[in-house]
């Protein structure tokens, strides 16, 4: 396994098109990462304040269209 500061000693060598595929192929695994997390937090009812928040805004007529 490579340390970090050989990660980055290799990504400072890339070409400006593999630097592009490597920044997307990165941005696309956070992405991947972040919608895992959220379905497992949905899932566990981690998020479901949130429901509860909007229900209570709407309840109490504190919406307004966008």
């Amino acid at each position: 396994m490579k340390t970090v500061e050989e990660l980055e000693m290799a990504v400072d060598s890339l070409t400006q098109e593999e630097y592009s595929r490597f920044r997307q192929w990165f941005l696309d695994r956070e992405w991947e990462r972040w919608d895992r997390k959220i379905e497992e937090d949905a899932e566990a009812g981690r998020l479901d304040f949130l429901l509860q928040e909007a229900v209570d805004a709407k309840n109490g007529k504190r919406l307004r269209d966008l």
